[in-house]
């Protein structure tokens, strides 16, 4: 049952990863790409952890290089989104 809910997990992930490029191409938003290389590397990571195919220390810098491209993706919207904000504000007082 497990090991079910795990090619389940990577499933999920794979389209996750997808809609991160659909949204990066079609949409032309920058998250996407970041969205799709943290959950590519997730793929990457329970597929070969799952097989036992590489060695863990490169599993967790890879993790670790997820975690911070998800974080950037997160950094870069919020800015964006704050900017955003602003424009409208002047634009509303004008």
């Amino acid at each position: 049952m497990l090991e079910i809910l795990q090619y389940l997990s990577i499933a999920l992930e794979i389209v996750i990863a997808v809609i991160g490029l659909l949204i990066f191409f079609q949409k032309k938003k920058e998250i996407g790409i970041y969205i799709f290389i943290t959950f590519a590397i997730y793929v990457f990571y329970d597929f070969t952890k799952q097989f036992s195919i590489v060695n863990n220390d490169i599993l967790y810098v890879l993790f670790f290089i997820a975690t911070i491209s998800i974080f950037y993706g997160i950094l870069k919207l919020l800015k964006e989104k704050k900017q955003n904000f602003k424009n409208k504000k002047n634009k509303n007082r004008r």
